[in-house]
């Protein structure tokens, strides 16, 4: 957070649409790839520069751009003058500490959201920001670092399967939104089972790091929220301005997003409740075995009290006391502290005392 604030203030006093990167850097080399495609011809290409990156726009043949890395402010701004794109747009690509949203140009728009993964052991969620821009008949997707989701997809207009090649770029966005949405499940999936472990280890054997566990994953369900939350306003905007760049047919996919997303938030609203209450449950756990503890040291004491009073007057150096020369006195006291203690037993079992 601290990066953020400092990287932040370096644009102050810039006019509006100055490129800075604002974020860490996530991959040393950029790559930059197209697609073009239409229902019976598709081509691949992968660029060494973003000055190689000549290409035609037309109504026949899409053309997806993916450009992973975006720490090169230079590649931007040439892909940005290349598309004739708001200089504004370029400033909100660099500035990965953005949250979701979508917003319209003259001529393109663009769609800000997270792409969520977990890291190798399971346990922490990775946020990285893409961000995409729709034009006619062409789609630019921006990505902090190579390696997405979007494999299956390139597979789909590689191999001609499904209608992405019988659809416009508009089909396409929806594609790579949805992908991304669709992956939300699985993150919340992942996280719900680390909520159930920690809850059944709060109920049977809390330690020293279970709050600290408890405070991660409250942290990590900010995250998750951080993505989802304003992702619903930038469909949202994006239902009701879908004229000039979404095709009518192409309108209930979109919508299928927008639930989805919506039953996304219910079940975070369900997990921030299971966690909220996790605390609640591993402090009222505390509480219940620090009871118990003092419960038994509790019957203990009062178990000692009439031994302690016993003992306590035949230990008295009096000469006068008739009970000190008894032959069977020494027995006959054991007896009967047995006596009591097992009565005390008897009685605190009766009680359900223990």
């Amino acid at each position: 957070m601290k990066t953020s604030v400092v990287r932040n203030s370096q644009k102050s006093g810039l006019p509006p649409g100055a490129l800075i990167h604002i974020g860490n850097k996530k991959t040393e080399q950029i790559k930059l790839s197209k697609f073009t495609y239409n229902e019976n011809d598709f081509e691949e290409i992968v660029f060494k520069s973003s000055k190689n990156i000549e290409t035609s726009i037309n109504n026949d043949i899409v053309t997806w751009i993916n450009l992973d890395g975006i720490h090169n402010t230079k590649v931007i701004e040439n892909i940005g003058q290349y598309f004739n794109l708001h200089g504004l747009l370029l400033e909100d690509i660099l500035n990965t500490n953005h949250r979701p949203k979508a917003e319209y140009f003259e001529d393109h728009m663009i769609f800000s959201l997270k792409m969520l993964g977990v890291n190798e052991t399971g346990d922490n969620i990775i946020s990285e920001q893409v961000s995409i821009v729709l034009g006619k008949n062409y789609l630019i997707s921006f990505q902090e670092q190579e390696g997405d989701l979007f494999e299956p997809i390139r597979d789909r207009i590689r191999t001609k399967k499904g209608k992405i090649r019988l659809k416009k770029s508009d089909y396409l966005f929806y594609a790579l939104t949805d992908t991304i949405v669709d992956n939300y499940y699985l993150i919340i999936e992942n996280f719900s089972e680390r909520v159930e472990k920690l809850e059944e280890k709060v109920l049977t054997s809390p330690d020293e790091n279970t709050l600290r566990e408890i405070q991660e994953l409250k942290k990590q369900l900010s995250t998750l929220r951080k993505a989802v939350y304003p992702l619903r306003e930038a469909v949202s905007t994006i239902l009701k301005d879908e004229e000039d760049f979404f095709h009518n047919d192409n309108s209930i996919y979109l919508r299928d997003v927008y639930d989805h997303i919506i039953h996304i938030l219910d079940s975070l609203e369900s997990q921030r409740d299971v966690v909220a209450g996790l605390k609640d449950l591993y402090m009222s756990e505390l509480s219940n075995r620090m009871n118990s503890t003092m419960k038994v040291l509790t019957i203990i004491a009062t178990i000692f009290i009439p031994l302690t009073f016993i003992a306590g007057i035949y230990g008295m150096n009096f000469d006068h006391m008739p009970e000190l020369h008894y032959r069977w006195g020494y027995p006959a006291i054991w007896a009967l502290m047995i006596l009591i203690t097992i009565g005390m037993i008897i009685y605190f079992k009766k009680k359900k005392w223990l």
